[in-house]
C-alpha cells in the first residue's frame, strides 16, 4: 500500500480508503447489508494496509455505522482512522449535535471518532450550521475526546467551498472529484485551494458512482482502442495529483477490493505518463460529445433573477445523458441542491437567453431537466 501526507497531521493515510456507502447487500433493499461478505471485504482491505474507513449516519438505512462497529472489533478499530458524518439536515436545535454524535458513537461501538464531518454542505446548510454555532460545539466535542478532528463533505459551488475553507482551521474535507468533474462543485481549483492551506482532501465519487467504470459504447471504444482499463486509469489519474490525500472507493464485491488494492500499489505522484494523460483527454472529449445541451458553463446567464443555477442544472442533465444513468444526477439534484436553484424554479422569463453565447433556449430546456432529474414517488 502507498501512503500519502494527510494535510497538517503528522500521519499518513493509505492512498485507498474504504467507503462504506455501497456495501454488498442481500436484496434490493440497501439496508440489507451482506454482513459476512462486507466484514470479509473491510477486514481484508485493512489487513492489506488500508487505514482510513469512511461511513455516515444515513448510509444503508443507518446500518452502515452499526455494521462497521462490529467489523472493527477484534483489534481492527485501533488499526484505522474512522470517519463518519453529522446528518446536518436532521439537526433542528443545537442540542441535536450531541444527540446524533452520541448515537453514532454507540452505533460504531467506540468512544472516539477520528474525523467527524459536517455532511454535504451547501449554502443553506452551511448557513444553518453557522447559525447554530456548530464550530463552537465541535470545539467542545474535541476537548472532551469524542471527536479527534473536524471536517466537512461538500456538494456546493466553488465560491462556497472557499468560504467554508476560510471559516475554520479544518483538518480535512471531502469532495466529489474525478477526471470528468474538474470544473464541477469544488473542482480542481477547490482541491488546490484547500491543499494549499494544509487541509487534507479526501476524494469521493472517483468513478462517479461506478459510471466511469461502465462507459457507454462510444466511450468504451476509445478505451479499447488504447488497450486501457477505465478504473485503473481513473484512479491513477487522481493519485497522480499531490493535493489528493485519500481516494475513497465504495466497493461492493471482493473483486473490487482486490482490484483497487492492486491499483493503489502502483499509484503515485508523477506516475501517469503523457500518453495516459492524452488518453484521459480523449475519453473526456468522447463523453462530452454525448452531451445534449451545448452549455459551456461560462456563467453569462447568471445570476438568474429567480435564483436558478442554470449551468449546474445543465451539467447534471448532461451527466445523466452522457453516462446513460440518471441516478447520481437525480440524487445530487434532489438532495444536494437547494430547491430554488433547481430547474423547476424557472419561470421562463427568458432574461438569461439574451445573454447566452450558445443561444440555448434555456426556458424550454428547464422543464426537460426537471422532468429527468426530479425524483418521482414511483422512483
Amino acid at each position: 500500500m502507498q501512503y500519502r501526507p494527510f494535510g497538517k497531521l503528522d500521519w499518513e493515510g493509505s492512498a485507498l480508503g474504504f467507503g462504506c456507502m455501497r456495501l454488498p447487500t442481500t436484496s434490493d433493499n440497501e439496508a440489507d447489508v451482506d454482513e459476512p461478505l462486507a466484514t470479509e471485504m473491510i477486514r481484508h482491505a485493512i489487513d492489506q494496509g488500508v487505514n482510513y474507513v469512511d461511513t455516515a449516519y444515513p448510509y444503508h438505512g443507518g446500518n452502515s455505522e452499526k455494521l462497521l462497529g462490529r467489523v472493527l472489533g477484534n483489534g481492527y478499530r485501533e488499526r484505522v482512522k474512522l470517519a463518519t458524518k453529522m446528518p446536518c439536515w436532521l439537526v433542528e436545535t443545537p442540542a441535536d449535535f450531541d444527540k446524533y454524535l452520541d448515537e453514532q458513537l454507540e452505533r460504531l461501538q467506540t468512544g472516539h471518532i477520528d474525523f467527524y464531518l459536517l455532511h454535504a454542505l451547501w449554502e443553506d446548510r452551511w448557513a444553518k450550521m453557522r447559525e447554530m454555532d456548530v464550530l463552537k460545539w465541535a470545539a467542545g466535542a474535541i476537548a472532551d475526546g469524542r471527536i479527534g478532528h473536524l471536517g466537512f463533505s461538500f456538494h456546493g459551488t466553488l465560491a462556497l467551498f472557499k468560504e467554508v475553507i476560510d471559516a475554520y482551521d479544518w483538518t480535512m474535507c471531502q469532495i466529489q472529484y474525478n477526471f470528468m468533474n474538474e470544473e464541477t462543485q469544488a473542482g480542481t481549483e477547490g482541491l488546490e485551494y484547500a491543499a494549499g492551506q494544509g487541509v487534507a482532501v479526501v476524494i469521493m465519487e472517483p468513478l462517479l458512482g461506478g459510471q466511469i467504470a461502465n462507459p457507454p459504447s462510444a466511450v468504451q471504444q476509445v478505451w479499447e482502442e488504447a488497450g486501457a482499463a477505465p478504473v485503473d486509469l481513473a484512479l491513477r489519474w487522481l493519485w497522480n495529483k499531490p493535493e489528493v490525500a485519500v481516494v475513497l472507493s465504495g466497493m461492493t464485491a471482493m473483486e473490487h477490493v482486490e482490484q483497487n488494492l492492486a491499483i493503489a500499489d502502483r499509484s503515485g505522484v508523477g506516475r501517469l505518463t503523457e500518453d495516459e494523460a492524452r488518453l484521459i483527454n480523449r475519453v473526456r472529449a468522447a463523453y462530452e460529445g454525448l452531451a445534449s445541451v451545448p452549455c459551456t458553463r461560462c456563467g453569462y446567464c447568471m445570476p438568474c433573477p429567480n435564483g436558478v443555477n442554470i449551468p449546474r442544472n445543465f451539467d447534471l442533465y448532461n451527466q445523466a445523458i452522457m453516462y446513460g444513468n440518471p441516478s447520481l444526477s437525480r440524487s445530487l439534484y434532489s438532495w444536494h441542491m437547494p430547491e430554488e436553484e433547481r430547474a423547476a424554479s424557472c419561470i421562463a422569463c427568458r432574461e438569461c437567453e439574451d445573454k447566452c453565447p450558445q443561444q440555448i433556449e434555456i426556458s424550454e430546456w428547464m422543464p426537460k431537466v426537471d422532468d429527468l432529474l426530479s425524483i418521482k414517488e414511483s422512483d
